[in-house]
């Protein structure tokens, strides 16, 4: 588990080019951040030992939300909303957003960072 907390956003090693512009994105709001601060455990074999786990991408502390960046494939994207369901069965208390990736190209663009985006 990778965990960073925010406005440190050169020391951590994202995933996903898309995971470091949206770091960015907060760090110049001022909005605290966290990168994958939390593993969720979604499934466990006979012995109770996890077989396969959630693990999003930010926390944002200030309102207690995960986000999730889903900017790839589509069948990366029935995968992780699998993966959503199931969490959201097994944790309803937890708060999480998922980005897909119509939204985050819209992100970028509301923001000037689109040419950066369709570069990849």
């Amino acid at each position: 588990m990778r965990a960073a907390k925010g406005s440190a956003t050169n020391a951590v090693r994202f995933a996903h080019s898309s995971e470091a512009e949206f770091a960015k994105i907060l760090d110049f709001y001022g909005i605290e951040w966290h990168y994958e601060p939390q593993s969720f455990p979604l499934v466990w074999d006979e012995r109770g030992r996890v077989i396969e786990s959630f693990n999003p991408d930010f926390y944002l502390p200030a309102y207690n939300l995960y986000i999730e960046l889903t900017t790839l494939k589509q069948s990366l994207v029935t995968e992780k909303n699998r993966k959503l369901r199931r969490l959201r069965e097994l944790y309803p208390d937890v708060h999480i957003k998922i980005f897909y990736g119509r939204d985050y190209r819209q992100l970028l663009l509301k923001y000037g960072l689109q040419p950066a985006a369709a570069a990849r």
